[in-house]
This record gives structure tokens, sequence and C-alpha cells, in this order.
């Protein structure tokens, strides 16, 4: 065992200890230990423990240590520690400027317990209020855990999209005659990207590769035949094919589909088209309207573009609104005027849900009961004095481990409308997560099931749900479904919309914004209800403020007298 391997056992053994407040004396022994240890100029290994607790700075305790490492591969120590510790909080003090006390204010004040909760609360903007942490911390701590997931080779479509589109801009320079294209899991517009593929066609082919082998527009190059290979700045893998001009269209098909669309589209055509001139030409050759690359997932659309039942995709401008979003009031960072001022005079939009956290939602400085009125007053005159805009009055209410709402019947019908969302206690399995949220969907007062699974990709899975009994569930009970667009979020997956709107579900495009920034999430969750093939007549913030406003009336009046609705 190397030197600074044990050194690093023998921080990590200080820093478990200082966050279990464990005796300062033996935590500063062990810290000189480690920094001694790490400088030493010869083997550790190759000292016995009676020599090497001569040395300065180890001692007879830290010295006994390093033996039962070298001999044990381990020390019982440290296993006691990391035993009583979960395992993203030491992850935690992997991350440059996290120190044991901030982790301490990080797991035990705010119960954040792995990199994806603490990523997810900086950009919630939660840490500047905790102690001992200010804006700038909480930045670095972001950019931190960014470098840390690109390690592992996958990133979020919304960490790509800017050096996607700068590296298209680059090839449109050098190739101004060419034709050149994303293709593979960003243009299907996939929440996770593991390899960026772009199709370029030429008219000289070996012109092309020449030219692209000379540039720098892509880091550690490398050429494979026809194809290009290298990394964004970001380490993103890229794959540049190139072809000839005429071959372009298909190679962009067949690059841009997953593997069983492609086959099924093919194998459905009596002559493969040789040369098409757009990829509607395949399809059509195929006997079906042309699929836009985001449903080009497997054969899920294939039997509507054959019948010519696709639907039509929700777009931006289909938005007339926004639901769920957070204030000053909880733990946002501006006021309930910013962000309706924002949303009408930026976003052209029609009207604003406030939904600022409940009052068990301690961290995040839930409302109470008396917080909720003053707020409801705050915007009662907010509506009198805003023209041609509306705020709605909602809450983000936390779904309890009982399944039940943190506040009684009375206070939460004074609401428009209430997302339920599930915060706390996550460790749950698939029955006691599936009947928790039935219960809290069959509350009559429940509008919008927020961020179904609570998952943050790339970092926590989320809790198992039956998926199909909770879809149910909210179209016996008429619920309204999120599609959270947090790019770190994206929940309800697209994999489920198709099953929840053929189940007439209706689902909300919210971006759960914590600042005027965080609504321009909505166009993640737009490209996520595109995936899952939403269209604007089953999107509750598609429809306009006289037809939302109606909706909401209407959904109270058919849940307490339970009838029908359409």
């Amino acid at each position: 065992m190397e030197n600074k391997t044990i050194a690093r056992k023998l921080r990590l053994l200080s820093q478990l200890m200082e966050l279990h407040e464990g005796n300062p004396f033996k935590i500063k022994s062990l810290v000189n230990a480690a920094f001694k240890v790490d400088k030493l100029p010869f083997p550790a290994k190759s000292k016995s423990a009676a020599e090497l607790e001569k040395i300065e700075g180890i001692g007879k305790s830290t010295a006994s240590k390093i033996t039962e490492l070298l001999e044990t591969g381990t020390m019982a120590e440290l296993d006691e520690y990391l035993e009583k510790t979960p395992q993203g909080v030491v992850e935690m003090m992997g991350i440059k400027g996290i120190g044991p006390k901030k982790v301490v204010v990080i797991w035990k004040d705010l119960g954040i317990e792995n990199l994806g909760e603490l990523f997810y609360a900086c950009n919630e903007n939660r840490l500047v209020e905790a102690k001992g942490f200010g804006l700038k911390t909480q930045e670095d701590i972001a950019n931190a855990i960014t470098f840390s997931m690109s390690s592992q080779g996958k990133f979020l479509y919304s960490q790509v999209r800017t050096q996607t589109d700068e590296l298209i801009d680059q090839l449109k320079g050098i190739f101004p005659e060419g034709m050149i294209d994303c293709a593979g899991e960003f243009r299907r517009c996939c929440e996770i990207i593991t390899k960026l593929v772009i199709v370029l066609g030429s008219r000289d082919l070996d012109i092309a590769i020449e030219t692209l082998k000379g540039s720098t527009v892509i880091n550690e190059l490398v050429v494979e035949k026809n194809h290009i290979l290298g990394r964004l700045p970001v380490g993103l893998e890229v794959d540049i094919v190139c072809v000839e001009k005429r071959y372009f269209y298909m190679e962009l098909f067949i690059q841009t589909g997953d593997e069983h669309h492609v086959k099924a589209v093919l194998e459905r055509s009596a002559d493969e088209p040789d040369q098409p001139t757009g990829e509607d030409m395949i399809y059509k050759k195929s006997g079906m309207e042309y699929i836009f690359p985001e449903l080009r997932e497997g054969v899920t659309f294939i039997k509507k573009a054959e019948h010519n039942t696709l639907p039509v995709l929700i777009v931006h401008h289909d938005l007339k609104g926004t639901l769920h979003n957070h204030s000053t009031w909880s733990d946002g960072i501006n006021t309930i005027e910013e962000m309706a001022l924002f949303c009408r005079d930026e976003l052209k939009l029609q009207y604003l849900g406030m939904c600022d956290h409940s009052k068990s939602a301690f961290y995040a400085r839930g409302l109470s009961v008396e917080q909720v009125l003053k707020q409801h007053e705050e915007i009662d005159h907010l509506n009198k004095k805003l023209n041609d805009f509306y705020v709605f009055k909602g809450i983000e209410s936390d779904i309890l481990f009982d399944g039940s709402l943190d506040y009684p019947d009375d206070v939460l019908g004074t609401f428009d409308f209430i997302v339920a969302s599930v915060h706390s206690i996550l460790k749950m399995d698939e029955a006691k997560a599936t009947s928790r949220l039935i219960k809290a969907i069959e509350n009559p007062y429940t509008t919008i099931l927020g961020h179904p699974t609570g998952r943050l990709l790339l970092s926590r899975k989320g809790y198992p749900i039956d998926y199909k009994k909770v879809i149910d569930a909210c179209a016996a009970n008429k619920v309204v479904i999120e599609i959270n667009s947090n790019p770190l979020r994206l929940d309800l997956d697209w994999r489920w919309h198709q099953y929840a709107l053929d189940k007439g579900v209706w689902l909300s495009i919210n971006p759960d914004a914590h600042r005027k920034e965080g609504f321009l999430d909505m166009q993640y969750g737009i490209l996520a209800g595109r995936k899952g093939g939403l269209y604007k007549e089953k999107c509750l913030n598609a429809l306009s403020l006289g037809e939302i406003k109606a909706f909401f009336e209407h959904l109270k009046e058919a849940k307490q007298t339970k009838t029908p609705m359409s």
C-alpha cells in the first residue's frame, strides 16, 4: 500500500471523527500524521510498528492503525465510523470546499444525504441560508459536483446543450456548404447523454476527413475510417460520422433512432431508399408519416405513424402559464411580484401559480398557517394591481409518511390548487411508496401530483412505485401529474406519459422555479413531454387564463360532489 493511500485513510478517519464530534486531540493527531505519512521519503510499509511510532508526528496510537491497515487492508475504527455514516455523506467530504463542519450542517441540519440531493439544494438556493455558507460557497460546491458527475461519462442533456450548439456552429463555419446535424441521444432529446453523435455530409469525403484531422474542434481527436472521435471540453464522447452528401439523410436517420426503431421502419419498406432527399421520404417509403426524432425510441409510435394518428407534439408557444414555483416566502430568491412581472413581461405568459413549501418543509422555510393567510393577502393585492396577468394561490404540500397532506382541510380549501409532493423519508419499498402516493392522490384537495418518484438524475434513483397503480389512481381521482422540468428531475419519466394520456390523465409542465431564471427550465419539460408524446390538449398549463380558472373551479366542484369531469 502506497504512502498516499495510507494518508488518505488516516485523513478520512479524522474527518469522520470530526463529523461525529470525536475527541479534538485525536483528530488533530490524525491530521498531522496523515500529512507526515504523505511526505515520508520512504515507504511506510517497509517499517515495523515500533519504527513507525518513533517517527515525529506519528506516535504509538497512529502507528498501530497504520500497521493494522497494512496487515488487514482496513482499520476497525474507520469501519465503525463508515458503518454509521451514509455513503453519500462520505462522498461529500471529497468535494472541494466542503470540510466536516459544513458536512455536519448539510447532513444534520438540512437532511441531505448524497451528492445529488446536495446539487439540487444548490440549484434551489437552499445552502445560502445555512450556517457557514454563502452564495460563493454554494456556487463552488455546485461546480465541484458538476465536475464529479462528468467523470462518470454521463451527462444531463442540459449540461451539454451549450457546448453541442457551439460545436455545430464551428463545424458549419468550417464546412459552409456541408450538411450537418446532431443525431443519436442528443437529437432524441434523451435526459441522459452518453455520446454526442453528429452526421456531416460533404461533396468530398476524403477532404472533409483530412480537414477535421487538422482541426481543433474536439479534444483527443482520433480517426477511425469515416468516424472522427474525440471529446467535448466537459468530457463527453463525440463521434462525427462523415458521409457523402447524397447519403446524408439516410445516415442521419440510421444514427438518430435507436436500434429497434430503425429496424422497425426499414423492414416495413419494400426497398430501402438509397439516396433520400429527406428523412420524410424514408418514412413515406415505409408507409408511415414522418416521426419526429424525440419519438424514435423503440416501436411505441410506429402503429400511429402507419395510421397517420401521431400526436401534434407540444411546443413552447403552446404554454400559457406556469405552475409550481417558489418565492421568498419559502426558499426562492425572488418576490412573487418579481416573478409575476418576469412571466408577464419577459415570457409573455398569462398566469403564475405560486406553490411555496408547506409547513413540514422546515428545511425550506415552509409556510405556517398564519404565513399562508398573509401570502394570500399579498396575492389578492397583486391581482388588483397587475394588468392582463393573474397569480394563482397554490402550495406545494408535503405528503407525510402516512400519505396525508400537512395542513388541515380548512386551510387546504383556501388554495386555488395544490401540488402534493414527497420530500422526506424517501427510503420506502414499492408497496409503501405506492400506497403513500395513492392516499395523497385520493385527498379531495390534491390537484397535481408533484415529481412522482423524487428522482434526481445521475445521483438518486427515486423511490420505487407501481406506475400503473399510481397513474390509475390519478385518473380515478382527477389528479394531474407533473412533469417536473428541472433538468435534474424530469419526473414523471417520459416513458410513462403515453400510459397516463391513454388513461385520460392531464400532465402539467412545471418548472419548480426558485428564481426568475428557473422558469426557463420549462424548455426541458417540453422536450420530456414531446418524448412522451404530449400534446397541448392534455397539458394543463397550455390552457388559457380563462380556461384554467374554469378548470380549477370545475375540478373543485367535481371532487366535492364526486361528479364526472370531462
